[in-house]
This record gives structure tokens, sequence and C-alpha cells, in this order.
């Protein structure tokens, strides 16, 4: 399972909270935290500064007040309490998987758990909202969708499919197909053509 989250676990890039205008990196590998900075500034002592780097150990890092107020102070506690947990073996592989392996397993939970999954992160939220999970969801829900199913949900969405009944799709497909065949009505002389609207020279 390990091999899911690859070397790299997590990484931020930022700019300190103002006055401070140092840029941070901030990155945690399967072994290692690292910490660097480049300082910014307009004075001339501080132009030709070289960057600077901490990499320390899972353990160190726990162990080192310091560096967690820096981390903290620049890109919040979110970010600070997020890592701790890394740094303490809390990984979440669900998080890492690629999006079309989420997708299947989304396609098997209850309405009910999505929704609730979809409010846990950013990516989830889109997930559980993107058209692909709403067609997988469709199609395991009818078994089968017709070709005229398949263009209304190019038209209303995949996700207003789901939530329509049987009944109103039906009226929803006639309505399209008298469409259609309005716009390919017979002309005056007989072919079938669409509707001219063109203006009188």
């Amino acid at each position: 399972m390990a091999s899911l989250l690859g070397n790299s676990l997590f990484e931020i890039s930022g700019q300190g909270p103002a006055p401070n205008k140092d840029f941070f990196h901030f990155s945690i590998t399967q072994t290692d935290v690292i910490w660097r900075w480049w300082k910014i500034s307009l004075r001339s002592d501080g132009r030709n500064a070289n960057p600077g780097e901490w990499r320390l150990s899972h353990k160190e890092f726990l162990d080192d007040s310091q560096l967690q107020s820096q981390v903290m102070l620049v890109f919040g506690p979110g970010i600070l309490q997020y890592c701790q947990a890394l740094c303490r073996g809390h990984r979440d592989y669900l998080e890492r998987l690629p999006d079309p392996l989420l997708l299947r397993i989304l396609a098997h939970l209850d309405l009910e758990d999505v929704a609730q999954l979809g409010l846990t992160s950013h990516r989830f939220r889109k997930l559980c909202g993107s058209e692909e999970f709403w067609e997988k969801a469709v199609r395991g829900h009818c078994g089968s969708v017709s070709p005229e199913v398949e263009a209304l949900a190019l038209e209303m969405g995949w996700r207003n499919v789901f939530f329509t009944s049987k009944l109103q799709l039906q009226k929803q497909i006639s309505r399209r197909r008298m469409r259609n065949q309005l716009q390919l009505c017979p002309g005056p002389a007989g072919d079938t053509t669409k509707k001219n609207t063109e203006e009188p020279m």
C-alpha cells in the first residue's frame, strides 16, 4: 500500500506573512522533512543571500518546536496538523488514488455517503459533482442507457438525468424529438432542410 504514495508525501510553497517577504518551500518525503527559504530583501546586504535548507527526519521534526512554529506562522495551523499526522505515520491513501479508480469506488457508495464524502475535501467535492461520476451513477442505476437519454444528458447534465423521474425523462425526450422534427420539416419544394432564416435581399 505504501507504494501508492510515492516518495513525496506533501509539499507546499508560499510567501511569509506581511511584512515578511521571504519565500518558503516545505515538503515531506517518506523519510525526510525539508524546509527551504529564500530571503527577499530590497536592501543591498540581503540581495546576495543564499537560500537556506533544513533537512530533518520525521521524528526530529516532531521534536522541533521552532520549525513547527515557523510552519504554522507561514502556512497556518491546519497545514501544521496535517504534516504532524504524516510524520506520525497517519497517511491518507484514499486521497492519493487516481481519479478513475476513485470514481469506480464512488459508484458503489450510497448517495448519502457520496454527499458526506464530498464535504471532506476540495478534490472529493469536485469528483462527487463531476459529470463522470453522475454518468456512472445513471448507467449503474439503469443498467442500459438509450442514445436518446445520452443525447439528453449532454443538454441537461447526467446529474439532472439521475434525479429526473422516468415519466419526466420520457416527456423531455418527446419534446426533443418534436424539436428535431420541426428543425427538419419539409420546405416548400418538398426537400428536407432546416427552416430558412435568411433575410430577404
